[in-house]
């Protein structure tokens, strides 16, 4: 066996070297691939090591959305031919947060959701599962609306005074940036109306809820602007992975004013260059 044995403890040390502490409200984004080398337990190191390093006290939160929960009309990578929409429509299981497997969010969170004692959100689509003595309340009451607004964990994050700990992805994955745009006002800021399958009264049906129109193309340039503006963003490693912990609430504030100062609508770009 080549390269580096990672274990619990190895990763113990990472994580509370760079400045994971006892009692924090963390949320994690991560690539298990990052982390390179060997581990005896996969994920399950990832969690563990987290797990001890914020201690009974601490609070861990990760993402575990559900994408593909939603209108096959509206697919596009892959589309499906419009004759499947109606048996998909008529036949797709409901959420069900004991159930459901996350989608497009790697080893790490699909582990971690099926963990004895964590809770998770009631979100059809963009689902939050956390570990420890803030979960109930970080993950409670999650409205279908504007699932990554005021009423979301990310929201609750903020109110608890969180961390952000990108564990080998970067701002791409930064999903409290998407707090920031439900907060901030900016040219082009539009709603949409999608729909997922849910239990509602014990009966399955499709929910028709409000949504921001997000925009991630910018979350790397406003998390380099962030970190070299305030200086509060810790760089480092986590076994192999390159890593960012941060403030969560400074980093939302921070994203707010950013795109309220440099967003333009479309229209916008397109007139300065016709310029």
């Amino acid at each position: 066996m080549q390269g580096r044995l990672i274990t619990v403890e190895t990763l113990y040390d990472d994580m509370t070297r760079l400045g994971i502490k006892a009692g924090m409200t963390l949320i994690v984004h991560s690539s298990m691939k990052a982390l390179g080398g060997w581990m005896p337990g996969g994920p399950v190191d990832v969690i563990l090591a987290l797990e001890q390093a914020l201690g009974e006290e601490g609070t861990l939160v990760m993402p575990t959305h559900t994408g593909g929960l939603s209108d096959p009309g509206g697919w596009s990578m892959p589309p499906v031919p419009q004759s499947w929409w109606e048996p998909i429509r008529r036949t797709m299981p409901a959420y069900d947060p004991d159930l459901s497997p996350t989608r497009l969010m790697g080893a790490i969170p699909e582990c971690f959701r099926k963990q004895r004692g964590v809770i998770r959100s009631s979100h059809p689509q963009v689902s939050f599962a956390a570990w420890g003595k803030g979960a109930a309340g970080i993950t409670g009451e999650h409205s279908l609306d504007y699932g990554l607004g005021e009423r979301s964990p990310l929201a609750r994050l903020y109110d608890a005074d969180g961390w952000v700990l990108l564990l080998g992805v970067g701002h791409g994955n930064n999903t409290s940036l998407h707090l920031a745009e439900i907060r901030a006002e900016y040219p082009g800021k539009k709603d949409l109306t999608v729909k997922a399958p849910i239990h509602r009264n014990g009966v399955r049906e499709w929910a028709s809820f409000r949504e921001l129109d997000y925009d991630s193309d910018d979350f790397e340039e406003i998390g380099r602007s962030f970190a070299q503006d305030t200086g509060l963003v810790i760089r480092g490693h986590i076994a192999g992975a390159e890593v960012l912990l941060m403030p969560q609430k400074a980093l939302v504030d921070y994203g707010v004013n950013w795109m309220e100062s440099i967003r333009q609508a479309p229209d916008d770009d397109e007139a300065m260059q016709d310029g």
